[in-house]
Formats: structure tokens, sequence, C-alpha cells
């Protein structure tokens, strides 16, 4: 019996039903200790027929053993690892140390937990129960979050118990506040029927409704009791964790000395390992049959392998009443018992607790430790454990670099705020040139993922200034970083950067220094510096592709800045498709967003928006996951550009306001160029032509011209020019475009060209350069061939050649609405009433229109020939997920096999997001 929880055991009992039907569910229950978490949590076990149960329980002491939460939870299920996808085996297995580590990705793991328990969930529906969560490794925490966000349709029921401050965005939340008068009047007459009417007012005034506190008071109040830190229980109202605390310490207590000593054992081990208890527990001269009292007072529950006290607040209490240093001779007593190769980071850590002056062999065994946490991923167990060997460590360089190790840990983690701390700390103690570069460009990266471009830039060229000659190739990899960042903040910074890169004295095999050369080839192409002829820049693209371009940061920045510079657009996709490929094979999925965002745009400039839209989607939620401003700015740009081809005027304004979310003053923001693209874009397909000629004239004036919206977005400056009876601004910006068509030599660049002129053309001309333009169009951009065709159909109407017009007319008019580009084709359809052709106001879409977002990502990947498990680490969703969705897919598309699939119109080209 609950009292007073009536509506939080519906919710409860809600999702408990959804899960025996098939769905998946979380709910994350909130409070202070005591509150009535656990109590739920119970509740939820105790009504779970049908259902399997795995639980875990965060314990504070071992929130620096990577891993050690999830272990606990998912132990009945490991026998399933077998069925996973062999990196998600590699990981999940590498993380609890059943197999040899290998490098990944921290969120790989999370995907492995996502797929196991999906796995896990064949057998029947599952229902996972974590408590204390804010006592979970943040290794743990993190994995199983990442999978809390996407469990679909898995069966799977995650309920999280956390205190109060646990903050996870995406999760439904329950919080619990204290019981009403009623509800705490009757749970306190039921479990202390006997007290006075002065103890029952007394319990119920101090409790607050706390339910804990309404149990555990009351024991606290008998008239022999002895005082607590030198105060009586209830003579004065204390906060309510120290007051629950002390009704608690007033049970310990009461226990003969011995059995104290045992409980302090058992609070200071971190698994609750009986044996290891009993053998630390043995040097203090304490025996088995101590436990018979702390047992029989209900404070732990013992069996054969385990000794659990019955809340967190017992442990709590009977570690924080003890002399230090009796708690140092039990932290020396477990070190001493812990003996066995596995327990070595156990071990470190109770000698490191007892240690409290410079101690190299503590600190070794720390680092090794540290070492271990990272390679399972564990990257924050891995920060504590090099930051503790650090502080055990006399100042000099070793002092330094170990700082230095727990900043790059932390950077692994995405940790800003920590980045900075141990960095500048590293930094400060260091003599040595190349640890100190090491830190600053851990500053960097985190001032760079903060959106302090700036201040990321100026790191950059400060640490290769500092490394110099002596180490040209880490040098280059500094301004490789700062020729990024320069990309972002205006051409002045860019060309700095890049001429910098281009003055290192690289060895000339180097595969870093393919990358340096084509990157300071196309930077300067982009800013209309140096030599832009094509052949050197294609010379350079093959030779630094056949390097494998460095490395995947190398690569991607390659390809988002000299590929597309170069209006090479397949040939991106291609480089940022097959490096995308790596990383999902690899688990690099906090590597993702850059590279899914290079994708996005390049299947964009194709005319494959719906598939850019679902990518660009996906790299901002991970974006977001990590809290990366940066990309999630830019990111931002992209998708508004795409709102706006769909004619989404809320959803192309609130991403563009993101994109242009500034974070650091005087620094342009992240998204800008895209965002002012967007922006007109919007204002063009809705005839808005003066909003659409200032927004694309600042862009073309302003510091991020040279990024790809800048040279792109010729063509609608010039439309909208014209439309404005105003020609003469489009001279210059036709005379770039056509400048960069003839160094590129793409035809689909010659067909905007092409476009261009036959707007400003004499009469005479526009019809052979319409024609022109429409030849050059490639098949693979049919949205930027409709757009030609609506011009000319508009032109050819307006110099009533009607019959002609129609033709044009219906070709863009078709080509729109399978785009799902709704303003163009309104303005299509417009233009078509106009020659007298009405077309009926039924909306013509492509055929996966008709789906989610979810549903139609999954189907383009099946129509491939892809398998559920396959779509599912593309997707980073379950394999169950994925078949669910297909089952839901199938019957709106009309078809009821996979090979149905490919003839459907859309797949490819796909409508508008």
């Amino acid at each position: 019996m609950l009292h007073g929880r009536g509506e939080e055991m519906s919710v409860v009992d809600r999702l408990l039903a959804g899960c025996r039907a098939g769905r998946s569910g979380c709910l994350l229950i909130t409070g202070d200790p005591g509150i009535g978490k656990t109590a739920l949590l119970e509740y939820a076990a105790s009504t779970a027929d049908g259902l399997r149960i795995v639980r875990s329980t965060g314990i504070e002491s071992e929130a620096h053993l990577p891993f050690a939460g999830l272990h606990l939870l998912l132990r009945p299920a490991l026998d399933r690892t077998g069925a996973l996808p062999a990196p998600q085996e590699r990981a999940l297995r590498g993380a609890f140390g059943l197999a040899p580590t290998e490098p990944g990705d921290r969120m790989l793991v999370g995907l492995a937990v996502l797929s196991l328990l999906a796995e896990f969930a064949d057998g029947g529906p599952v229902l996972c129960l974590v408590d204390d969560a804010q006592w979970l490794d943040r290794a743990s925490a993190e994995a199983l979050l990442f999978a809390a966000r996407r469990l679909d349709a898995e069966g799977v029921a995650l309920i999280i118990g956390a205190r109060t401050g646990f903050a996870v965005p995406g999760l439904p939340r329950l919080p619990l506040t204290g019981l009403d008068a009623s509800a705490a009047a009757g749970l306190l007459a039921e479990h202390a029927a006997t007290l006075s009417p002065a103890d029952r007012y007394r319990v119920l005034a101090e409790a607050q409704g706390n339910p804990l506190a309404l149990l555990e008071l009351p024991t606290a109040l008998g008239a022999d009791r002895p005082a607590v830190g030198g105060q009586a229980v209830g003579r004065q109202a204390l906060p309510m964790t120290e007051t629950v605390q002390a009704a608690f310490l007033d049970q310990v207590l009461r226990l003969p000395e011995p059995s104290r000593h045992l409980l302090l054992v058992a609070a200071a081990e971190d698994t609750g390992d009986r044996h290891v208890v009993l053998r630390a527990a043995s040097a203090l001269g304490c025996r088995l049959t101590d436990l018979v009292p702390a047992e029989t007072s209900g404070l732990v529950r013992v069996n054969h392998d385990t000794v659990r006290f019955r809340h967190p607040l017992v442990r709590s209490a009977v570690y924080q009443a003890a002399p230090v240093s009796l708690r140092l001779v039990v932290h020396t007593a477990l070190a001493d018992a812990l003996d066995q190769p596995e327990d070595a980071d156990r071990r470190a850590w109770h000698h490191a607790v007892v240690t409290t002056g410079p101690d190299e062999q503590v600190a070794a065994e720390l680092e090794r430790s540290a070492r271990r946490a990272a390679a399972r991923s564990g990257y924050a167990a891995a920060v504590a454990a090099y930051e503790r060997a650090a502080q055990l460590t006399p100042s000099g360089p070793e002092h330094a670099r170990r700082l230095v190790l727990a900043a790059e840990a932390a950077s692994e983690e995405g940790d800003i705020d920590r980045m900075v701390e141990l960095a500048g700390l590293g930094e400060k103690h260091s003599d040595s040139p190349t640890v100190t570069v090491r830190a600053v460009r851990v500053r960097a990266a985190a001032a760079f993922h903060h959106g302090s471009l700036r201040t990321a830039a100026r790191l950059l060229t400060e640490a290769a200034a500092l490394t110099g000659a002596d180490d040209a190739p880490l040098a280059a990899h500094m301004l490789l970083d700062a020729v990024h960042t320069g990309w972002y903040l205006g051409e002045r910074e860019l060309t700095d950067s890049a001429d910098r890169l281009d003055a290192l004295p690289l060895p000339p095999d180097d595969p870093l220094t393919h990358v340096a050369l084509l990157l300071t080839c196309a930077t300067r192409s982009a800013t209309g510096q140096g030599d832009r002829d094509p052949e050197v820049l294609a010379r350079r693209i093959a030779a630094a592709r056949r390097t494998g371009f460095g490395g995947p940061h190398d690569t991607i920045l390659v390809g988002a800045t000299s590929l597309q510079v170069a209006g090479q657009d397949t040939e991106a996709h291609q480089v940022a498709d097959e490096l995308l490929a790596r990383c999902r094979e690899q688990g690099w999925i906090g590597r993702t967003p850059p590279v899914l965002a290079c994708v996005a745009r390049a299947l964009t400039f194709l005319g494959r928006h719906s598939d850019a839209w679902d990518e660009a989607t996906q790299a901002l939620h991970i974006a977001q996951e990590l809290g990366h401003r940066q990309w999630i700015a830019d990111i931002s740009g992209v998708l508004a550009y795409l709102a706006a081809l769909s004619g989404d005027e809320g959803r192309c304004h609130a991403f563009a306001d993101d994109a242009l979310a500034t974070t650091e003053a005087g620094a342009p923001p992240a998204g800008m160029a895209w965002a002012q693209w967007a922006l007109a874009l919007l204002d063009l397909g809705n005839a808005r032509w003066d909003s659409a000629l200032t927004r694309l004239t600042a862009l073309h004036t302003g510091p991020v011209r040279h990024q790809l919206p800048g040279t792109r977005s010729v063509s609608d400056l010039v439309e909208a020019a014209v439309r404005l009876s105003r020609p003469a601004l489009a001279r210059e910006p036709l005379a770039r475009l056509t400048d960069w068509a003839h160094h590129a030599r793409q035809p689909w660049i010659d067909a905007h060209v092409q476009r261009c002129r036959a707007l400003l053309a004499p009469e005479a001309d526009t019809d052979e350069l319409y024609r022109a333009a429409l030849r050059l169009h490639p098949g693979d951009r049919q949205f930027d061939r409709a757009r030609t065709a609506l011009l000319y159909g508009e032109w050819l109407r307006r110099t009533r050649r009607k019959s002609e017009a129609r033709a044009q007319l219906r070709d863009a008019f078709e080509t729109f609405c399978r785009h799902g580009a709704a303003p163009w084709a309104e303005r299509a359809r417009a233009e078509l009433d106009a020659t007298g052709e009405v077309l009926p106001r039924t909306e013509t879409v492509g055929a996966l229109a008709v789906l989610t977002p979810q549903e139609r990502k999954i189907i383009r990947l099946a129509a491939r020939g892809l398998s559920n498990r396959d779509i599912a680490a593309q997707l980073f969703l379950s394999p169950r997920t994925v078949g669910y969705h297909l089952y839901k897919a199938f019957p709106k598309l009309g078809v009821s096999a996979r090979t149905e699939l490919a003839v459907l119109e859309g797949l490819e080209g796909g409508s508008g997001p």
C-alpha cells in the first residue's frame, strides 16, 4: 500500500501495460531522498506480471568505475551479446571487461545497450529498474540514457529513480513531492500506532510529508535514545537528509562495536561482495557472526554473495559518522583484500583514499586504471583517475602530463568545463612544449565546440607557433584545425591560417602533406586568391584521396571545403558517405555530426531534399546530445534551408534562429550563411522579392560570403534583383559565378550561369539561353532544372507563347510536387492558371509523403536492400523498432514485400521534410 501515490501508480501502470502490448517507454522519477522513488520502483516490480525484470542501483562510491552500474543491470542478458552487430558486441564486451578493449566511441556502447535490450525482449517484455541513478558512473548513465531516448517498439519499460537535479532531456519525468497531510497521517498511523500525540505531531512536522522520514523518525524518538552529534534527535528541526540519516544512525549506534565496524567495511566496499567485506573486516577483528545484529535490525540484507544496505542513506550515515582515521584503516584493509588482477581498479582507488601525500606508486597505479577506463570508453572514470594521480604526483613534468591526460579524457567525454579547467592547470604547471601544446589544443577544442571561434583560432595559432619546425606534423594538425575554425570566422582569418599551414616544412610523402596542400589550394579558391587551375585542384584531390586524407577529421574537413568548393557535389557525397560508413562501422557516433552534415549538404545540392533532411536531423540530435553548440548552429542552418524549400515558414524561422545564435561577441554565428540563404529562399518562394534581395545582399557582402551559400546563391540574387528591376545589382555576383564556372568546369554551374544570363539578356537572346540552361542541368538535379523551367515558362507566357509555356510549367509543377516544394509548386500552378490550364487542387506528392519521417528513413534503406539489423545500426535504433516501422509503413504504401519498394516514386528524390 502506497499512501497518497494513486496518480503516480497509475502512470506506472500505463507504462507496464504498454510494455506488455509490445511498446517501449521510459519514466524518470525524481525527488528528494526518502520521498518514495524506491517505493514506486518496488511497486512496479510487484505488479510486473508477465514481464521479466532486470535492475540496478547506483552507488556513490562506484562513480569512478566505468560501466559498473550498467553491468549489474544487463548481467541477465549478457548471453545474448552474440546476436549483436560485431562492433556493438565488441564495444559492450570490452566495456564490461569481458573481452580486449578496442578504440571506439563511448556512444556505441549506448547503441549496444539498445540492441541488447531489444534482443532480450525478444523472449518476452522486459522491465528495467534503475534506482539512485544520480550515483551511476557517468559511462553507465550515458549509455543507458542514449538507449532510453531511442526505445520505441521493443517491449521494454525503463523506470529510473534519481534525486532532484538529475537532468535528462527528452525523457518523461515524474517529480515526487511530499505526501499531503492526510496521506502522511495515514502512513504514520499504520507504522507507528503507539506514538504519543506529542511525538506524532513532532514527526509529522519534521518529516514534511517525506515517507522515509515518517517511517524512520519514530525509532529515534524513544526516551532512552542516544544523542547524535551532541544534539538529541527531535529537539531541533534539521535538513531532511540529515534528519533521516540521523534516524538511521540511531539504529546503527545501538549495535555492538564489531557489528558497527563490519558495517563500515561494507559501506566503504563498492560492490557489496560479501567475501571481500568479511576478508577485509577480519583485519579489524570482525567475524561472520557480527553481521547477525545488523541483519536482524533490518539495516542490511545478506545472502550467499552480497551484503546490501536496505537504503543508500544507511550506507551514507554509517560512512560519514565514522572517524576519518577509522575510514583509512578500513580502506587499507579493503585494498589488501582485493588481491586479484581483476580487482586492480578498485584496489587503486582504495589506496588513493588512504594516501595523503605524493606517492608515485599509487599515482602510477591510478594512471593504469585511467588507461583501462579510457580503453573501455569510460572517460569520466579516466578523468577522475588521471586527476587523482596528478594530485599524488609532485609538482613537475609528470604532474603536468597527468593533468593534460585528464583534460584529454574530458575532451573525449565532451565535458567542456572540465576540459578547460584541467588543460589550464596542466599548461600552468608544464615546462614541456609538447605537453603545453597538447593542453592548448584541448582548450581550443573546448572553445570551438562551445562556439567561441576567435578564442579557438587564437589558441591554435599560438600552439602551432610554439611547436614550429620542431614538430611540423603536430603544428600542421593545429593549423588544419585553425583553417577549419577560420572557415566560420571570415576570409581574413581563413587566409591567415592557410598561409601558416602552407609555410610548414612537411615531409613530401606524408598523407598530412597532401591534405595541407589540398586545403590551402581550396581555401584560396574559395576566397578568389592564388592558383585556381582546376587541373591542380583535381590532382591534389586525387593525391589526398589516395592517402586516405590523413584521418577522419581531415577527411571531413576536405570534403566540406575543397570538394564542394570545387562544385564536385557527387564526389563530395561519395567521400562523406564512405567516411560515414567508417564512423558507423567503428562506432564513432560522437564524430558523426559534421560527417552527416556534409552528407546532408551534398544531398541538398543534388536535389535529394528528403534524404538530406533525414541526415541533417540525425546530425542535429547527436550534436544536441553532445552539447556541441558549433555543430548545432551549423546543422540548424542546413535544416532552415530545407524547411524553406518546402515552404514551412515556422520551422525555417525556428532553425534559422538556432543557426544565428551567437556565443561569442564579434564572431559570425556558425550557421549564419545558411540561415541567410534559407530565409531569402523562403522569401523567393513566396514572391517577397524585396526581403529576399536584402537578405541575399547581406550574405554576399558579409564576412562569410566565401562559404558555400555565398557562391551558390548567386542565381537567387540575380532573380530577386531582376524581379525588382535592379539588374545592376546582379552584374558583379554574376561575374563571380561565371568565373567560378570557368574554373570548376561543372555542367550544373554552367546551367546556373545560363539561367542568370537569360534573366538579364535582351529578349532576342532569352529563349536560347533558357534552352541552353535546360540542356546543361544534369539528370540528378531535377529541382534546379524545375526552377529554370519555371522561369522559362513564366517568360514564355509573358511573350504569349502559351502552349510552350504550359509544357515547361507542367514539368516544373510536377517536379516541385514530388519534392514537396509547396511554394514553388503554387507559383507554377498560378502561372499555368494564367495560361488557361487549370489544375485540380488535389495535392500531388511523392509516394513517401504518407509516411512519418522515421518510417521514410527506414523505407529508403530497406529499398536499397539493407537488412533490419543494418538499418538499425545506421539509424541508431533497435532491429525490432525497424521491423515495427516497416510493419506500419507497408500498408500505407500498398506494398507487402521489400522487393516492391524500389519501384515506388520518390524514394530517391523524395518529398520535402
